[in-house]
Order: structure tokens, then sequence, then C-alpha cells
């Protein structure tokens, strides 16, 4: 009788410590504009929100954005074109592969792989390359001097992938089933629907606080805040302009905003293509654009109006002011270009920015008053980004860029002013030589010139159109720690649920 009450009693206390281990496990959901399309961090076509919680990269970023080790506990240069970096030991992709020297080469090698056309090359161009020197060391050979070599590594296309894994399943395959040795694992990934993710409970951080965090995109933006209000996600990536007020002090909830925090939203311009060839003509659609009425009607104050691609925080930043907007002098412009009765072009823009499609309805309107008729096409955003991403993009289109890939000017200028990158439709020889001058100049004051020289070339000769500068926004239960950053990252290792 009394073995019969011990194992009652047992039971009990096993049954209770079960429940409570279920009581206490913590879940997250968190709704975007856009489903994500892959999971391949080496060959992203969107923002790196989801993948940064999944792989690692030798390099990290801590909240006030300054660089500290990740994957690599220490990094030096040996001399002007080769780095050193000492992994730290023990690291394991969550199917047991190691992480050491050998998949650092195989993730960098297949990035810089001419076959295989990665989209964000061009953040590691530089790269000669990759030796192993030992079996937690590897020693980066750059084409010329690269000061930002170590900034490179902290983030795409930079992360660290498991090589038997991926070259056993295949490219396509491992987009779809990731492996990595970030805070989290994919659980479930169903394009369009959601994206699950599972804490990584061996992570060398130690283990994540959240359990499962579910991504959902949610296209339309009051859907969004729908669900928020309704506890339905926990937390809105890509809050609407519009609906700020009406968030801003509702109880259980917490709106955050990082001014200048967002992509710069610009105007693609296929330059080798009449009459987009001609700088006047060029010229002319920028003056013929109120960007002012756009951040200020459309973007409701969230939005900078800006001439440049770099930003504030950047290295290299120069403050080129956005021009007003000048009916007469864009239409002048025009007749001297020989386009005193205008002409027609295709004109793409996505619904994945604050009010972006809005916008690009005004930009119609604008365009129509200079006698430029430009044909809207407003397509689904997994279709977009394959689009540009192949040049196949209309001759004008609407894009955002960053620079949170290492905060400097380089990298929200280079990739799409650089002839041949797989996002530019630029080819100005005179902007190539300056570009490739600014990768390979290690004096920071010298390179610091050339950054802004290139801002003024851009102003001059408008190869792309800047329009401004979107702020990040952002919505949360107040039972969620969040805090929005600089570089636009959602570390969910950093995140609590109360």
């Amino acid at each position: 009788m009394k073995l019969s009450v011990l194992k009652r009693a047992s039971l009990a206390v096993l049954v209770t410590g079960l429940l409570s281990g279920y009581a206490q496990a913590t879940a997250l959901t968190i709704a975007q504009p856009a489903s994500a399309t892959a999971m391949d961090p080496g060959f992203l076509k969107e923002a790196a929100t989801l993948v940064d919680n999944v792989f690692d990269t030798m390099v990290l970023r801590d909240a006030s954005m300054a660089l500290k080790p990740g994957l690599a506990t220490s990094w030096k240069a040996i001399d002007d074109t080769t780095w050193q970096f000492d992994l730290r030991q023990d690291v394991k992709f969550t199917n047991g592969e190691p992480v050491n020297a050998a998949a650092v080469k195989f993730s960098l090698d297949r990035i810089l792989d001419p076959a295989n056309k990665a989209p964000t090359i061009s953040y590691i161009r530089t790269i000669k390359a990759v030796n192993v020197t030992g079996e937690y060391q590897v020693q980066i050979h750059t084409d010329g001097p690269d000061p930002l070599l170590p900034t490179r590594m902290s983030r795409y296309p930079a992360y660290i992938v498991p090589p038997a894994y991926v070259s056993k399943v295949g490219a396509a395959e491992f987009a779809r089933k990731p492996v990595g040795s970030g805070a989290y694992t994919v659980k479930e990934f169903i394009p369009d629907e959601r994206v699950v993710m599972q804490a990584n409970g061996n992570y060398w951080r130690g283990k994540p606080a959240i359990d499962t965090v579910t991504w959902r995109p949610v296209p339309e933006a009051t859907g969004r805040i729908t669900a928020l209000l309704t506890g339905e996600v926990q937390l809105v990536d890509g809050v609407p302009a519009d609906l700020v007020p009406a968030l801003k002090n509702k109880p259980g909830v917490k709106l955050e905003q990082v001014k200048g925090g967002g992509l710069t939203i610009y105007l693609g311009l296929k330059n080798a293509q009449k009459p987009l060839d001609d700088a006047r003509v060029r010229k002319a659609l920028s003056l013929a654009l109120n960007r002012d009425a756009y951040t200020k009607n459309l973007l409701h104050g969230f939005g900078t109006p800006t001439c440049t691609m770099a930003r504030p925080a950047d290295f290299g930043y120069l403050n080129v002011p956005a021009p007003k907007q000048d009916i007469a002098q864009a239409k002048a412009l025009l007749k001297e270009a020989g386009y005193q009765d205008g002409f027609t072009l295709k004109f793409q823009a996505p619904r994945r920015y604050i009010a972006s499609a809005e916008v690009a309805q005004a930009i119609v309107q604008d365009l129509a008053a200079i006698g430029v008729k430009a044909q809207l096409e407003v397509p689904e955003w997994s279709v977009y980004t394959q689009q540009v991403a192949s040049g196949k993009q209309a001759e004008m289109y609407m894009l955002a860029w960053g620079s949170t890939q290492t905060l400097d000017a380089d990298a929200a200028l280079y990739p799409i002013l650089h002839s041949g990158e797989p996002y530019s439709t630029v080819s100005n020889p005179a902007l190539d030589t300056l570009l490739n001058e600014s990768r390979s100049t290690v004096d920071a004051a010298k390179r610091e010139a050339i950054l802004k020289n290139i801002q003024q070339v851009v102003e001059k000769e408008q190869p792309l159109i800047p329009l401004y500068q979107e702020d990040s926004l952002y919505a949360n239960s107040d039972n969620v720690t969040f805090s929005g950053r600089a570089d636009a990252r959602i570390p969910l290792f950093d995140l609590r649920v109360k």
C-alpha cells in the first residue's frame, strides 16, 4: 500500500513538473508586410530579418552597433590584404556538423563563385581567396586593402552554413529547409503563410528565452494592426504610417520609432535605355517629384526627403538635400534634351514599403505634369524580387536600399551604382573608378572624401533618383521586451516575453 502511495506521489510530482514546464514555455508571433521567399542566407533577395536568427556570422554587432566577437573570437590584419580570423571551438550546426574553418571557406566560396550568381556578392567582392590555416583559423585575402573586411563579416551574405548538408541536399532544398548554428531552428516554412522557429537549446550563447517564434506575412496594413490589437500577434514589423495615431496611447501597446532607421527609397533607372541614357532627362524626372508632399502627406512625417542613398549614421555620409519640385526647370531640361513633347515609360513599384503604392501613384501624377507618361504596374513582392534581381524589371522601378550590412556608405552606394553588379542598372566609368577607389583606400579621411565625392556625382548626374529615408516603425504588446535597432535587425535572442 505504501509503495502504491509513493508511486502515486512520484507520478504527481512528474505530472506537476511537466505541466509547469509547459506553462513556462513562451511563444511569440510577429506580423510582417511580406513573406519570406527563400531561406538561403547567401542568396537573399529580401531583408535578412529572419535568417539573422537561424545563422551565425564570424562578427556580431551589439545594441550600440559596435563590432564584437561572433563565431570568431578575434581577428587581425596580417598585412594590407590579409585578415586572420580565429574561430570559437566546439560550436556545431544543429545537424551536428562542426562550425570550423572549412565551413567558413565553403560558405564564402559559394557566394564568390561566379557560376552561382549570388545577388549579394557585391558586399564581399573584395575577397580574392579564403584559406584554411588551421582547424579553427582562416585567412581572408582581398584583392586590395579593404578596411571594411571585419564589418563585411557581420551580416549578409557572410553567414556560415554547413558544407556537408548543403552539398547533399542542394541549394534549392537548403533554401526550403535551412540548417544553421544560430539561436533558432526552422521548424516549418510555408511561403505566404508562416515561418515557425524553435529555440536552439544547444546555442553557443545559451538557450534563447522565447521557445517558439512564428513569423506571419500580413500584406494588408490594417490587418497587421488588427492582429496586434486582438492578440493574434505580439509584434508588428512595418507599422503603416497612417495608423500610427490609432496606436499612440493605446493601452497594452508600445509604438517604436527609429528615426531614419529604415531603408532609403529610390527610383532605379535603366541608364542604357533611351531616353534615360541622357542625364538631363534623369534630372528632369527628379525635379518633377514632390518629395516633401510624399513624406508629409503619404508617410505622415515618418520619412525624410533626401538626394543620397547613404544615411546620417553611415561613415562617409554627405548631407545632400533633396531638390524642391520645379516643374518649369524639369520641362526646360526635357526640351533641351529633345523631348519637349515628353515620352512614355514603364514604371514598377511594390506594396512593400511605407505607403509605397500610394507614393507611386503620386509620382505618376507628378511626371504627367512634365509630359512623361509613367505606366504603373504594382507586382506581387515575390514576383518583383525575382524580376529586379535578374534585371527583368521595368525601365523605371521603385526599390529600397540600405547600409545596415556595414553602417558605411559603401553598402548604400557600391551595389546599386557600380556597373555589372546584380542590383545595378547604372554604367558610369567615372563612378566605377571612384567606387573602386573607395574600397581600396585605407586612410579614413581620404576614403571619406571619396565617398562624399561619389554622392556629389550622383546628385549631379542622377543615375538613380533617391526619394526619402524611411523611419522604422514597430508596434508590440507591452508584455514583449523589444527595442528597434539602427541596423534593422530583430534579434530574437535578445527579446523577452513577460
